[in-house]
């Protein structure tokens, strides 16, 4: 490039090569759906709106060092913020929020994971920052603009008309696009990332007052809700076959539902876990789904503990860890359980400290209640096994019953497992996370089948309950290619990633002769009254949003945190409506589109989702559960 003929204004060759890069990585980095050609123009055009609103302010400077030092750093910031999407897009495959900055505290534990995502190649992403910071030095007489007061007020009427364009398109392609803004794809997608950003953060400060200005007559509405479409008088089957058990959980890390009866390279992923699926003691729930958003393990938690929503921005474990909730261990510590949490991980990381003296459990076996070394430890510390095996002692001195819960470590991203460990080999693909994954998950399943002979040792197994779940998923949308190849599909359309949210859960009970196969839709909502029916524990009066999974008259669908939801006929994700048992859009006319689809089959179910989780995060960032008395239930 002849840098000597360039005549154009530093400010306009910012917004260009900006939004040259932004566009790029939208349709290469990230992987965003795009279903028609209005939303292939809305995708190529809001990047360079979103940098000509930035970089035109320049034009206020009247300096010529200070347009300039804007333009550079403007240009530099910008990156990094782009940059710090995308490498927590190929973990998450989501985009940053304002919440999630708070929980920086985490970033310390993280370790080799993040050093995993970074690739060779993203150097390039300075390209544009490097050619501006060149010019702003050399030719900065050449690059600086002087116009005049009309000038300046067209520069940003010009911005704002470009803005309000980008967001009248997005609206005709996405109506209710800003109070339906459950799935954040949408808003990049439509608005663009730095828009989000703004949006997000216009989110964040009105949130955060919710508490204040809270005053619990939103409670009744919501109680009348739960009443009518969620809760039932009637009793399960199984209601009180466990009481005063102990109730085991081993939150499975990253153990996603496809690994179970499946094999890789010849060989069983799971073959404990495929041995309980016909076990006569056991229930396993083939149509189980995680509910988790951006909190992850922590999001697997809340909704077990509450059967309440977790926030679709950051995790609640951070945001909203002094509230009020009536969580099951609080519930179980008045029916005289002990309760307590196994995890060999610092007690700081995702809050757990704080939250689950919220929640009320007793203690907390932390990553000081256990011998860690170089041996026994891999990524993100204390190997499955050992922590199985080191955590029985404390079983064994526990007051009965008890409600323990066990959150296993090394199915965690990056998957990391040394040979001595593997007993099966890698897969064969383009993706390193998944070829990785396969002999992690052997991994676990086989400590929690050596813990099972350890509760038989121990004597605690006839007298408790075991609950095996998946927390969340493990390999992301990122992964597809590989995940297609392994599946044998063409491709992985929408409807076959939210399949691909399957969690297993099982629920084992020594002695229990009855178990079978659930085929029923269910998720993590379910858990809570599901155990506590099973304890014999009354949830009258209580506001929680899932089913006991072994009721009859269920709701009848699982919804996920971006409004996508499964039902028994119908799968809802990226506006179209599936029919759940053939992976094909519903038809209504063949002119119809994949909108009217959705609305016309799916629409009743998608209401009571919206509604459902509006008012989860009514409780949630109202704090409402202090203005309820409990005890009125017991």
């Amino acid at each position: 490039m002849n840098f000597k003929r360039i005549k154009m204004p530093l400010f306009i060759i910012a917004t260009l090569l900006f939004g040259l890069k932004t566009y790029f990585i939208y349709r290469f980095l990230f992987s965003i759906e795009l279903e028609n050609t209005m939303q292939e123009f809305i995708l190529l055009i809001n990047p360079f709106v979103s940098a000509f609103l930035f970089f035109s302010i320049s034009v206020w400077f009247k300096k010529q060092s200070r347009q300039m030092k804007f333009l550079r750093y403007t240009a530099l910031i910008g990156t990094l913020i782009v940059y710090f999407n995308v490498v927590f897009y190929r973990s998450f495959t989501d985009f940053i929020t304002i919440p999630q900055l708070f929980q920086a505290s985490n970033m310390g534990d993280l370790g080799s994971s993040i050093f995993t995502l970074i690739e060779v190649y993203d150097i390039l992403f300075i390209v544009d920052v490097a050619i501006i910071w060149y010019l702003s030095k050399k030719k900065p007489e050449a690059m600086t603009v002087s116009y005049p007061k009309s000038g300046r007020v067209f520069a940003l009427a010009m911005s704002l008309m470009l803005l309000a364009g980008n967001f009248f398109l997005a609206e005709m392609e996405r109506p209710q696009l800003f109070t339906r803004a459950f799935d954040r794809e949408y808003l990049v997608k439509n608005i663009g990332l730095f828009n989000y950003h703004v949006y997000d953060l216009a989110v964040h400060s009105k949130v955060k007052t919710q508490r204040v200005f809270a005053d619990g007559n939103q409670l009744p509405d919501i109680k009348e809700y739960v009443n009518e479409n969620v809760q039932s008088d009637s009793k399960s089957p199984l209601h009180g076959i466990a009481e005063d058990k102990n109730v085991i959980f081993i939150s499975a890390e990253s153990v996603q539902n496809f690994v179970i009866n499946n094999k890789v390279n010849g060989e069983e992923i799971t073959p404990f876990l495929n041995s309980l699926v016909n076990d006569e003691s056991t229930y396993y729930f083939e149509n189980f789904y995680h509910q988790t958003q951006q909190g992850k393990t922590s999001d697997s938690e809340f909704l077990t503990e509450n059967s309440l929503y977790p926030l679709s921005r950051g995790a609640v474990f951070f945001t909203h860890g002094q509230n009020e909730y009536n969580a099951m261990p609080e519930i179980l510590n008045e029916e005289g359980y002990y309760t307590s949490v196994f995890h060999s991980n610092n007690k700081s990381f995702w809050n757990r400290d704080q939250m689950y003296d919220s929640l009320g459990f007793d203690h907390f076996y932390g990553e000081e209640a256990y011998e860690v070394n170089k041996e026994n430890s891999i990524g993100w510390g204390l190997k499955d096994k050992p922590f199985f095996e080191q955590s029985i002692k404390y079983l064994q001195t526990m007051e009965k019953p008890f409600y323990s819960k066990f959150i296993t470590l090394t199915n965690h991203f990056p998957f990391e497992l040394s040979k001595e460990d593997s007993s099966i080999d890698k897969y064969d693909s383009n993706s390193a996370t998944l070829n990785n994954y396969f002999p992690t998950v052997r991994y676990t399943d086989e400590a929690i089948e050596k813990f099972f002979k350890q509760l038989k040792d121990a004597g605690l197994y006839k007298d408790s309950v075991i609950v095996i779940m998946g927390d969340h998923y493990g390999i992301s949308e990122n992964h597809n290619k590989a995940m297609s190849q392994y599946l044998g599909k063409e491709k992985i359309t929408p409807y076959d990633h939210v399949q691909l949210q399957e969690v297993p859960m099982f629920i084992h009970i020594p002695g229990h002769e009855d178990g079978k196969v659930m085929s029923q839709v269910s998720g993590q909502i379910d858990i809570k009254p599901t155990l506590l029916h099973m304890l014999g524990v009354s949830t009258k009066n209580d506001v929680y949003f899932g089913n006991d999974m072994f009721r009859k008259d269920r709701k009848g669908y699982i919804a996920l945190r971006n409004g996508d939801f499964i039902s028994q006929k119908y799968v809802s994700t990226s506006g179209i409506c599936y029919n759940r048992k053939t992976g094909e859009p519903v038809e209504t006319n063949e002119n119809a589109t994949a909108e009217s689809k959705a609305e016309s089959a799916c629409k009743p179910i998608k209401d009571k989702v919206e509604k459902e989780l509006g008012y989860s995060d009514e409780i949630i960032y109202g704090d409402l559960f202090r203005f309820m008395d409990f005890s009125k239930s017991k």
